[in-house]
């Protein structure tokens, strides 16, 4: 015998609704991303610079739209806007506006630092921290030492610093997890192609490629890593918080039939932490 739908199950019903419409709405920002960098990364390799210069700065506010709809923190998405940030200026030139650029990643490496602060205190073996803090800072210091006499007098210092800044982003990375630890040593090495190429080094083949390429692969394994950990839905992303908890065990009945709100998900989905 059936009977009517109570003003709580549908309220259940219309949140689930909701929950699924920004489940297919984070794929779709998502889908739009991967295709933005596909794009971005060919105009390179082609040498299409009117491609570049507009895909560029549009990569991380999409980015940061992804971060949103999986209810990230609003730190991290500040973070993705100051890359943008410098994204924009450093395609502009001039020695001020790349200084500019790099003043806009160090804020936003700020802002992953204190993102990095916020997961509570260090659990790892102290020998291990210590083995990896000396690792980090030897390679900034020998880094910092070769680059020095090739660049020009007025970046010394600036890079000198903001390359310690990135170090240390890169070391609190860690404490995130290994997703993001190897999102951090990604930035690292794309602001390394770049000082190389400051410092008049041999260069790869087409470098602009290779700072964006682990540039995006940076930014994104970060995202992940402070996303947290999260399978479901079949995307990187995984589950909107609370997608797996719609209304358990509510049951209604439609037409005679027993329908649970489990019943009304495309596939399982998991809730990230």
């Amino acid at each position: 015998m059936s009977r009517d739908i109570t003003s709580g199950e549908r309220r259940a019903i219309r949140g689930d609704d909701e929950r699924l419409a920004r489940v297919v709405l984070l794929a779709f920002v998502l889908l739009a991303f991967v295709l933005l960098a596909a794009v971005h990364l060919l105009s390179l390799l082609a040498g299409v610079e009117p491609v570049e210069y507009a895909t560029k700065p549009a990569l991380m506010p999409v980015l940061a739209g992804c971060v949103v709809l999986r209810g990230g923190p609003r730190l991290l998405v500040v973070a993705l806007f100051f890359g943008c940030g410098g994204d924009t200026l450093l395609q502009l030139g001039g020695d001020l506006i790349f200084l500019a650029g790099m003043g806009s990643f160090a804020a936003g490496h700020g802002c992953y630092l204190v993102l990095f602060a916020r997961r509570g205190p260090v659990t790892a073996p102290r020998r291990t921290v210590t083995l990896i803090v000396i690792g980090y800072a030897t390679a900034w210091l020998v880094t910092v030492a070769a680059l020095w006499p090739d660049l020009e007098s007025d970046l010394r210092v600036p890079v000198a610093v903001y390359s310690l800044l990135l170090t240390a982003m890169a070391l609190g990375a860690l404490r995130v997890g290994v997703v993001a630890g190897v999102g951090g040593a990604l930035f690292l090495l794309s602001d390394t192609l770049i000082a190389a190429g400051l410092a008049d080094w041999p260069e790869l083949p087409v470098p602009q490629f290779w700072i964006m390429l682990t540039y995006l692969g940076a930014q994104v394994l970060l995202a992940r890593g402070l996303l947290g950990n999260a399978s479901g839905a079949g995307t990187l992303w995984g589950a909107l918080p609370g997608t797996d908890e719609t209304a358990r065990g509510c049951e209604v009945v439609v037409d005679g039939r027993g329908v649970t709100d489990r019943d009304r998900h495309v596939g399982p989905v998991d809730r990230g932490r």
